[in-house]
């Protein structure tokens, strides 16, 4: 549909309107432009099927909604013009110039959820596997085992930070986690106060190891009282925060040579991928990753199919070929 302009022989009702908003809402001079722009776009559509302004009823303003999606508008930016429209067709009603509100239950088509950003396996891989030699061997292990539990374990970044090192009476009545190395299990304390029980890998039980044998080396002798009781603290001894894993990680990843920055949530969704293209079992990756339904889970069913597609076009010889 073509961008209205200006028009100032416009509906009566809408200049009414648009005079009231100025003067009632006192709206700046940018939103009342785009108040004036989207009634003049309904206009323009009235006059595209020859009805009057105030005489469209709900079916015309879906076949607008429709013809704009058509031409390539997003849906949020449809959910905004049909808010300006709702607005006038509310005051209309006030005025006794309608007897219901045609745009009131349209609604914007909704927006395609982008799929979560997830490392591809070799990626994954080379960010755990990385070893800085050249920094504290004390904060290496920490980074280093922080790592290998969110893409070991597919922790939420707050769960991993509510990790305990050692579980105490505290522990549970806070809503907090730890791991039993012995067991090879990670308890964490999840969304909606759910607890649930993930298995850690060989390689995260070594990792963790490693950064319990130096986690309290810094705050020995009078230091000690210091040391908080999380799994993983920063070097003034006190819990880290989500924030602060969410630095560490990007620096780390950035060291690895990875050309993307990482965040914790991408060590998740990686996890996510990668277990479900390795097994296909959607019921497990659910469980593992504490999703209450299903179809939250789902979405990566949508990342396992991408890299079908890609496989399929790279190697088939009926695959569509890139110039």
């Amino acid at each position: 549909m073509p961008e209205p302009q200006p028009d100032p022989q416009a509906d009566p009702h809408v200049q009414r309107y648009l005079e009231h908003v100025r003067v009632e809402k006192r709206l700046a001079a940018r939103t009342l432009t785009l108040y004036t722009l989207d009634l003049e776009r309904l206009a323009q559509c009235a006059a595209g099927v020859n009805v009057p302004l105030l005489q469209l009823t709900s079916a015309h303003i879906r076949r607008f909604v429709a013809q704009m999606h058509s031409g390539g508008r997003s849906g949020r930016g449809i959910a905004l013009i049909l808010s300006g429209w709702r607005g006038f067709f509310a005051w209309a009603g006030r005025q006794g110039l309608v007897a219901h509100n045609p745009v009131q239950d349209v609604r914007a088509p909704k927006a395609p959820k982008p799929l979560p950003k997830a490392l591809g396996v070799d990626d994954a891989v080379r960010l755990a596997e990385f070893d800085n030699t050249g920094a504290d061997p004390w904060l290496e292990a920490r980074d280093a085992a922080m790592v290998e539990l969110l893409y070991g374990c597919g922790l939420r970044v707050g769960e991993l930070a509510g990790l305990d090192a050692v579980p105490s009476a505290d522990t549970e009545r806070q809503g907090r986690g730890w791991v039993d190395l012995q067991a090879g299990e990670a308890h964490v304390f999840g969304k909606g106060s759910k607890r649930r029980s993930v298995p850690v890998g060989a390689a995260a039980t070594a990792a963790l190891q490693a950064w319990l044998a130096l986690r309290a080396t810094p705050f020995g002798g009078g230091g000690a009282a210091r040391l908080d009781a999380a799994l993983f603290v920063g070097q003034r001894g006190k819990r880290l925060t989500a924030q602060s894993i969410w630095l560490r990680l990007r620096q780390r990843s950035q060291q690895a040579g990875l050309t993307t920055p990482v965040h914790p949530h991408m060590l998740r969704h990686s996890f996510a991928s990668h277990l479900l293209q390795s097994s296909g079992d959607l019921r497990a990756v659910q469980e593992l990753l504490g999703h209450a339904n299903i179809t939250t889970t789902q979405v990566y069913t949508r990342l396992d199919f991408q890299h079908l597609a890609k496989v399929y076009d790279a190697a088939h010889p009926r695959a569509r070929k890139k110039s």
